[in-house]
């Protein structure tokens, strides 16, 4: 008997031609915007105005990279950007953490009520957040300081960061922690000595992610903090321009080296950052 094949949407659906094209879109999609703000970031002023637009710089230049830190203290901007972004990390994961392993190994009468509230407050818009904020990081005298920004950040990143690490502490059995507890861990001893080295993917992703959120962010930065000295990379960014001038390759050098750092991280952790978005999609 010969074997009858049939052919559908399903099969078509599923051919590697289609599978590849979606890849190209997906590639071209996230890198044309960093390619073409390199490209600029090399051109000079008369290069990017002449038309017909020209994709590739003809004569690259790296005067831009030089003038974007004499114009501005574009390295005060960068250290202050990592600090805040790496003590908002490590608040987020310390708490994210032991929110996480509480809500997944305690018997909350209440944890169907916390996740959902969690949910919840993870959709809440920024600007929405914004006034009451203020008001508080004023009433505390915190104006003006990394902890006025350390402190929203980790409560931003926190429900992400919790509900992803929520679903890999899950997929650890007890007998792990109950083991290293009659060996004389506490609680805590076997959560950071097993529980969280077993869970390094989901730790990393959600670290990255933290981080991220806290390198990009603006709007906070803008509002919180009005002393030059403490200024972060977003906010500095926005000072190259003038009222009437906007000099783009100079703003483009500088979004590069910007975008440098975040992705050096990601590269190096780039494997447990995979391995720990599809464990956390799995287990799911």
């Amino acid at each position: 008997m010969s074997q009858v094949t049939t052919s559908g949407p399903q099969s078509v659906l599923s051919g590697r031609p289609l599978r590849l094209i979606a890849a190209a879109i997906l590639l071209v999609n996230g890198m044309f915007p960093a390619l073409w703000i390199l490209f600029t970031s090399l051109k000079t002023e008369a290069e990017l105005t002449v038309k017909p637009i020209t994709w590739l710089p003809h004569a690259p230049t790296v005067a831009n990279y030089m003038q974007a830190f004499s114009d501005q203290p574009l390295h005060i901007f960068l250290f202050n950007s990592f600090m805040v972004a790496l003590l908002s990390t490590c608040t987020t994961l310390l708490v994210s953490v032991l929110a996480a392993y509480a809500l997944a190994r305690l018997n909350l009468k209440y944890r169907g009520l916390i996740l959902s509230a969690i949910i919840a407050v993870s959709t809440f818009p920024l600007v929405t957040l914004l006034v009451p904020l203020f008001e508080i990081m004023r009433a505390l005298n915190l104006l003006n300081t990394w902890i006025a920004l350390i402190l929203p950040y980790t409560v931003l990143s926190l429900p992400v960061c919790t509900l992803m690490l929520v679903s890999f502490f899950e997929g650890i059995p007890r007998d792990l922690e109950n083991a290293a507890m009659i060996d004389g861990c506490t609680r805590l001893g076997a959560l950071f000595k097993v529980v969280v080295p077993l869970c390094a993917p989901g730790v990393f992703t959600a670290g990255i992610l933290a981080f991220v959120n806290a390198w990009d962010e603006f709007l906070l930065a803008l509002s919180f903090n009005s002393n030059p000295a403490l200024r972060t990379l977003p906010v500095g960014i926005q000072l190259y321009q003038g009222e009437f001038a906007f000099p783009w390759p100079v703003i483009s050098a500088a979004l590069v080296v910007g975008i440098v750092p975040v992705a050096i991280l990601i590269v190096i952790f780039q494997e447990r950052v995979v391995s720990g978005l599809t464990a956390g999609g799995i287990k799911g």
